[in-house]
């Protein structure tokens, strides 16, 4: 069993100081966005649709589902670009 250790201290409004076993860092942001700097100087940024609970990547992963319901077609051709060039491209349907 491991022991992990967080703390965060409010500054300001948007403006945190992290404590934790790894080390201190400082967050600024709000609900929309924050950037967080840690000791080792790794900035990560985070966003995400408010009120949602939603990050950019889920986002576009629903917003991608919503789409493939509506236009299945254009969204495999879209998608085509990240498949490796062994991957056929799909066949549009004729309409009939």
């Amino acid at each position: 069993m491991s022991l992990r250790f967080q703390k965060r201290i409010k500054i300001f409004p948007g403006v945190y100081i992290n404590l934790s076993k790894s080390g201190i860092s400082a967050s600024v942001g709000g609900h929309g966005a924050t950037v967080n700097v840690g000791s080792t100087g790794k900035n990560m940024v985070t966003v995400g649709i408010p009120g949602t609970g939603l990050s950019a990547i889920i986002a576009v992963a629903v917003l991608f589902g919503i789409a493939y319901l509506i236009a299945p077609d254009t969204v495999r051709l879209a998608l085509h670009w990240w498949q490796p060039k062994w991957f056929p491209l799909p066949v549009p349907r004729v309409a009939g």
